[in-house]
């Protein structure tokens, strides 16, 4: 205002200013923004110099007007007035800034080199940063080698060039070259030198350019102390960024955000939303890369609403149009699992690019909804978009799954016609995604094919064949890699660790590669250890886990997750919540998977309080929305008979995983309702994803002890037909069972000489226990046979052929069968039963004698004998399976194991509760019998869990239909 004024002044004044005057205002109007006062007191100059015409072109590109800038040159050079080099120097910076006029820049060098004043080190510095701002910096570097003379502008317009085509390796050599010529830097140099260090994540060399600026007195500059913040942030050190931040004496936006950046790129999400807060009360001013590096830190689950609050924010400040902001959020809502959430600000995007879209189609097949995914592929095809590697890669990753298979096929075929089969990322993601889809020797074409296979292509081999239980391939593939000289990382020895999972593995390929693990260092990896920890778990080694685990000095949560897992799935669950409890006192912070390894094993106990106990915890530490653990709680109460929890906690049918359908098929079949279990099987297809492997074992399961035999049949014949799902042996198991269950002896044993799978001793197994329920004397033999080639230490063998045998009154077979198992010291399962009150497990053998309350059983057991018998039941001896009169194998089945337990849970738990009784084997038939006549008579409900299923006995019936 004050400048007006003046130059109001002269006016009414009729002051006559000189060309000095004059230049001055120009350079005044235009250093105030007002480019059109300054051009209009240019116009009315009847005399102008070099600096007037210098002033004015400096004018509009200090304000952005670069075409303006070149038009003004133009005139110049056609009213015959030489340029100097000042001038030529703001017309390449116009250049350089448009971004739209390189053609230009082109045209100016072209007409320095004419008029011969490239040795202008001003000049010559501007053409270095023109090329290195267009992307053309080896032509930045001839230029700079060209130069007669160096200043600091020069050396530093170099490093900016290699800082912006990222190569941050090349800015140091720049600098230490620019040093070693004796030449200080200025604060645009350390500004640019520190970030690069930070870039290159070089530590020693980041120090030492710290001492540098301290040395010239630059740590007050608030670019460089800008730029120190995020690079000690790329060096992991937040404490030595927010040190520079707090010792700042003047802040600007760009400082605010790079310390909110450090804070979330170390995800600590309270320190950097603290941070915001102090912003908006100090600096009052917020941007878009504000709001995007707070949305990034909450991209979880558990920051979700905070980041809820941030979404709100951006839409207060008008920035929902923003597109980097609205792809921010698609990755915060992805990352938290919120596909629904994401799809809402997609659609209500005004604008998107490709990230947007790649965005989506990522959060789709992240939320598991791949056929989402693929549709947005797509609908970018139907509208003619351009798509990059990024596309492709999240395209295959939605074809990752069994159900994608004609799909894969077809996105395999336009990366092909787009040109993007030789690109490494596509490559990669094509070798993973064979490899999730069983089809190896695709994975392995793929990876022929590749121009230049890296190590991520080999440990996607490596761990596609460890996925489809191939160890001698992966090692091959491993030793492959060695001979190929092929560094291996902590991924490639955890994939070809994963390979190992059966005893024969263990001295075959695993000890083996534990040993080269240890001579390569890679022992002290944490996710090593882990990885070995559960190899030798899966291998049947558990005391070799224990004691890797317990020579740790270290353990981080995955390392107790390991064990703990390791232990659930070596059926040591006892020990898996023992080692839970630990974690909780040594104060290890527990999350989704401690919880679903803990549930697992409640679950495989049958122990309900302490399933209940841990769902409580997973209440109250907020992991309820996690989806892993609310299908590890839903199998947990499954598996302990509460269906009515199962249901509860059950997901809408639109909101289930496969998984989730899944648990709920299993768990309606080992309860008995099996046409339950068929009907969430049809709704699965209606409503979810497409049935799997698991899917088809508890459906064919329910038909096997619902007595549904075409049914099964039908399921069966349907699943490689309708839903591509090869038969494994799990399933030929359910069919020889429901066969041989039904009386079909012969289809059975006709099946498993055509199964698609060699039988093991599971189906060999089925088929005997089938010959013992519909006594066909001469098929067990040879069934026993059969099995006892394949492992000749198998007591079941001995013991359900000697059933057979006794059953059949061959009492002389069943005495040799017995002397054959003591000659080979071979010792039949003990048959046992439990029944849990508070904290303490009640278990029962049979004829148990030594029970504090065995008389008090004893009385009960005769008391109920007496209630039964006149209740109408009539013992089945065909059970008590010695050479005996009648009565005594009446009285021997009166102290089987269950109902010694039935006694006792009959007079220890309430009358109006429901009894838990456990049994490691099948249950006996007459025991079934007499547990359904006692629900009714004592007007209680029984649940009886053997190993295959659950039996719910109340008011004389139970759940199985007397077919089991």
């Amino acid at each position: 205002m004050a400048g007006k004024a003046l130059h109001a002044f002269c006016i009414v004044g009729s002051v006559n200013l000189g060309i000095f005057q004059t230049n001055t205002l120009i350079n005044m109007y235009s250093k105030f923004g007002n480019i059109e006062h300054a051009r209009y007191v240019f116009d009315e100059m009847r005399h102008r110099n070099e600096a007037s015409w210098s002033t004015m072109l400096s004018g509009y590109v200090r304000v952005g007007l670069y075409e303006e800038a070149v038009g003004l040159f133009c005139q110049m050079w056609g009213l015959g007035v030489e340029p100097n080099g000042f001038m030529v120097a703001s017309l390449i910076t116009a250049c350089s800034r448009s971004g739209y006029i390189a053609d230009e820049g082109f045209q100016v060098h072209g007409f320095v080199v004419k008029t011969g004043i490239l040795g202008d080190v001003y000049v010559g510095t501007a053409l270095v940063h023109f090329y290195g701002s267009i992307g053309l910096v080896c032509n930045a570097q001839k230029l700079f080698e060209e130069m007669p003379d160096h200043n600091v502008v020069s050396w530093t317009s170099l490093m900016v060039g290699y800082s912006d085509s990222g190569n941050p390796g090349e800015v140091l050599n720049v600098y230490q070259r620019m040093r070693r010529e004796g030449v200080s830097g200025n604060q645009n140099t350390f500004a640019t030198v520190a970030s690069s260090c930070g870039l290159l994540e070089d530590q020693v060399l980041g120090y030492q350019v710290l001492g540098h600026i301290i040395q010239y007195g630059f740590e007050d500059s608030v670019s460089v102390a800008n730029s120190l913040i995020s690079m000690f942030s790329s060096f992991s050190s937040v404490e030595e960024a927010c040190y520079v931040f707090d010792h700042m004496n003047e802040r600007d936006i760009i400082s605010w955000n790079a310390m909110i950046s450090a804070y979330a790129h170390h995800g600590l999400c309270r320190e950097s939303l603290r941070c915001f807060h102090w912003m908006r009360h100090l600096h009052n001013e917020t941007n878009s890369t504000t709001l995007s590096s707070l949305l990034s830190v909450c991209s979880s689950v558990d920051n979700l609403k905070w980041g809820r609050g941030i979404h709100g924010l951006v839409v207060k400040s008008g920035l929902d149009s923003n597109v980097c902001i609205c792809n921010t959020l698609l990755t915060l809502y992805s990352e938290a699992g919120r596909s629904e959430d994401a799809e809402l600000v997609f659609q209500a995007m005004t604008e998107r690019d490709l990230i947007s879209w790649n965005s989506m189609m990522a959060c789709y097949v992240q939320d598991g909804k791949c056929l989402d995914g693929l549709k947005i592929l797509a609908e970018l095809l139907q509208m003619g978009k351009v798509m990059n590697h990024v596309t492709f890669a999240s395209a295959l990753a939605a074809c990752s799954n069994p159900e994608c298979l004609i799909e894969s096929k077809i996105v395999h075929a336009l990366i092909i016609v787009a040109g993007f089969h030789d690109d490494l990322i596509v490559g990669n993601a094509l070798v993973t995604m064979y490899g999730k889809l069983g089809m190896m020797m695709e994975a392995k074409k793929v990876l022929q094919t590749m121009p230049q296979p890296d190590r991520v292509t080999w440990n996607a081999l490596i761990g596609g064949h460890a996925e489809n239980e191939e160890p001698n391939e992966a090692v091959k593939a491993y030793k492959l890699i060695r001979e190929k000289s092929i560094p291996a990382n902590y991924i490639t020895m955890v994939s070809v660790l994963g390979a190992c999972s059966a005893p024969d593995d263990l001295l075959k390929h695993g000890m083996p590669i534990h040993a080269h693990i240890v001579l390569t260092g890679f022992e002290s990896d944490d996710h090593v250890k882990n990885s070995l920890i559960t190899m030798y778990a899966k291998c049947g080694d558990l005391n070799s886990s224990n004691y890797i685990f317990d020579g740790l000095g270290n353990k981080s949560p995955i390392t107790w997750n390991a064990m703990v897992a390791a232990n659930a799935h070596h059926g040591c669950g006892e020990e898996a919540l023992k080692l839970f409890g630990e974690m909780r006192n040594v104060g290890v912070n527990l999350d989704q998977f401690s919880f679903s390894g803990g549930l697992a094993a409640t679950a495989n106990l049958a122990i309900l309080e302490e399933g209940q106990q841990l769902h409580g915890l997973v209440i109250k530490l907020g992991f309820e929305s996690d989806l892993h653990v609310t299908n590890a709680a839903m199998d947990m109460y499954g598996k302990c008979g509460e269906m009515h929890d199962v249901l509860k906690m059950l997901p809408q049918p639109i909101n289930r995983s496969r998984l989730s359908w899944n648990i709920l098929i299993s768990a309606f079949a080992r309860h008995g309702c099996f046409q339950k279990a068929r009907e969430t099987f049809h709704e699965m297809l209606k409503l979810g994803p497409k049935p799997d492997h698991v899917t088809f074992v508890s459906l064919l399961s329910a038909c096997n002890h619902g007595g549904l035999v075409d049914e099964g049949l039908a399921y069966y014949d349907s699943m490689t037909r309708e839903f591509g799902v090869f038969p494994g042996i799990e399933h030929c198991v359910c069919i020889i069972d429901l066969l041989g269950r039904s009386g079909r002896l012969s289809d059975a044993e006709g099946f498993i000489k055509e199964m698609p799978v060699p039988p093991n001793d599971l189906a060999w197994r089925s088929l005997l226990a089938a010959c013992r329920i519909h006594g066909n004397l001469e098929l067990a033999r040879k069934t026993a046979e059969h099995l006892l080639e394949l492992d000749p230490s198998d007591d079941s063998a001995y013991v359900l052929y000697s059933n057979v045998c006794a059953t059949s009154g061959k009492w002389e077979d069943v005495e040799n069968l017995r002397k054959q198992m003591g000659s080979n010291n071979i010792k039949k399962q003990p048959a046992c039963s439990w029944v849990k009150l508070k904290d303490k497990v009640h278990s029962f053998g049979m004829g148990e004698k030594y029970h504090p309350q065995a008389s008090q059983i004893s009385a009960k057991l005769g008391e109920l004998m007496k209630m039964t018998k006149e209740a109408g039941y009539v013992p089945d001896t065909s059970f008590a399976l010695h050479d005996m009169d009648e009565e005594q194998k009446e009285y021997n089945l009166w102290n089987h194991s269950e109902r010694l337990a039935l006694a006792f849970g009959l007079i220890n738990t309430p009358e109006s509760s429901t009894l838990r009784i456990f049994k490691n084997l099948r249950v006996c038939g007459d025991c079934h019998s007499v547990y359904k006549f006692v629900s009714g008579i004592v007007g209680r409900k029984i649940v009886l869990r053997d190993p295959y299923r659950f039996h719910h006995f109340s008011g004389g019936k139970c759940s199985c239909g007397d077919y089991w």
